[in-house]
């Protein structure tokens, strides 16, 4: 499938199945009811709220249709601040379980891991961690608030609640990864494989 060098998009105008797999994959959504209560609440969220709701809003909207009282909040700690702000947004409605990216505050020695400084004490990000915290406390859907590249994957492997992504992290663009796909400057610089180097801002011209 290359869907993304769609001209036409006809499965969305009217409906075409270009797999001939329509009947089996409504198969799998019949055979999970998890999956189906997600489908039904999302899509009300949607015809309700279509370009009217941030999608903080539709966090809170989403948890009280699929009738969630906990949730849990994993966050990387350089948004420590927009945790806790989204924090103070949920709270009147659920139940919340937060956990740090550093918790336990493992050393990047212990595994062997580059570090950012020359700093023997420099902690780790600990996704495995954070999901088992939020399991272990009962959460019933998980929140990733700017969690890197990676371990955001280990974060969702190992959760046992639905997860969504609240904050995507990108240091460089204020956390709007999108940015890069609007710019001509980082496009011609990431087609061209190009790293800046530190402490400047490149050739912008």
């Amino acid at each position: 499938m290359k869907c993304a060098r769609c001209k036409t998009v006809d499965c969305y105008t009217i409906g075409k199945d270009c797999t001939d797999r329509k009947d089996e994959i409504s198969g799998l959504y019949k055979e999970d009811p998890e999956a189906l209560a997600i489908m039904g609440a999302a899509a009300a969220l949607e015809a309700e709220g279509y370009m009217l709701l941030p999608r903080v809003q539709e966090v809170i909207l989403f948890g009280q249709k699929m009738g969630y009282r906990h949730l849990g909040m994993a966050f990387c700690a350089g948004l420590h601040r927009e945790a806790r702000l989204l924090e103070e947004l949920l709270a009147p409605h659920f139940e919340i379980t937060s956990a740090c990216c550093k918790v336990c505050g493992i050393a990047k020695e212990d595994f062997d891991l580059p570090k950012l400084r020359d700093n023997p004490a420099e902690v780790m990000c600990n996704p495995l961690g954070q999901a088992d915290i939020l399991n272990r406390a009962g959460a019933e859907m998980n929140l990733l608030v700017g969690l890197c590249v990676g371990h955001d994957m280990i974060f969702n492997k190992y959760s046992k609640a639905p997860v969504t992504t609240v904050i995507v992290k990108d240091r460089v663009l204020a956390h709007n990864p999108a940015g890069a796909l609007y710019t001509h400057y980082w496009m011609r610089i990431i087609k061209e494989n190009k790293l800046i180097e530190k402490g400047t801002l490149g050739d912008d011209k």
